[in-house]
């Protein structure tokens, strides 16, 4: 009878101790969720007003590296080797481009708009006038108007989820460009135009960001000494795309 009890203590600790360790792993798993699903910036308030939309967070001393001109235009700088990229193996990762950054309510539709001119030059390997949408360091998309390594100029979007993917899309000739984020609360997705009418989508996915975000616009300069980027016609609206494929 004291065998019989004996083993049974074993089989009940053997027991408790798999549960433990399972809860011990469900904590790790609800941890690191808790990390990406946290809307933290490590910005400081600003008071930066157009008419599409109202920035309040500063990321990188974004505020003073912006001149507003006539028509709501910004001219946004960023200073050498500026970048926000989480790469894989560690070696490219880099979070110092400045961020503008406008608070918004994720469990409502929502659409991020600008005209982008970046500053392309033959040295200016990866230079790009970028939207965001972004919860904390490891948590966000960005998406780009940007110089590739051979001279193109081509649309690319980034999302980070502990560490950056990394997908090129369209070549576009033009100077500028008119990019889209927009999302009606289950699904986000990045567009851009030539002539702000015809969409082409390049990214698309599931909304899974917590219900407080923020949206914003920055420049990165990741390889050359410093660039800039121009934002015009920046607009920030409570409503999404009706048809999510073609963009309008």
């Amino acid at each position: 009878m004291k065998t019989n009890l004996y083993t049974v203590s074993i089989f009940l600790c053997l027991i408790f101790s798999a549960c433990n360790k399972n809860k011990e792993t469900a904590a790790v798993d609800t941890s690191e969720k808790g990390v990406k699903d946290t809307a933290v910036v490590n910005g400081q308030p600003c008071d930066i007003k157009l008419a599409g939309i109202h920035f309040t967070k500063a990321v990188n001393g974004a505020d003073t590296l912006i001149i507003k001109e006539a028509n709501e235009k910004i001219i946004f700088k960023a200073g050498e080797k500026s970048d926000y990229f989480s790469d894989p193996d560690g070696k490219l990762s880099n979070t110092t481009a400045p961020m503008l950054l406008s608070q918004v309510d994720n469990t409502k539709p929502f659409t991020l708009t600008a005209k982008v001119t970046p500053q392309f030059t033959a040295k200016g390997l990866y230079n790009a006038g970028v939207l965001y949408v972004y919860v904390n360091d490891g948590f966000y998309q960005k998406f780009c108007f940007e110089q590739d390594e051979r001279g193109n100029h081509r649309m690319v979007t980034v999302r980070t989820l502990g560490t950056s993917d990394d997908n090129n899309h369209d070549v576009v000739k033009e100077p500028s460009v008119y990019m889209k984020i927009s999302s009606d609360t289950k699904t986000v997705a990045s567009y851009y135009s030539t002539d702000k009418k015809n969409w082409q989508m390049v990214r698309l996915y599931k909304n899974n960001y917590p219900a407080q975000i923020w949206m914003g616009i920055s420049t990165q300069c990741p390889v050359d000494k410093g660039t800039q980027s121009i934002f015009e016609e920046i607009k920030l609206e409570d409503k999404s795309v009706s048809d999510f494929r073609l963009g309008v």
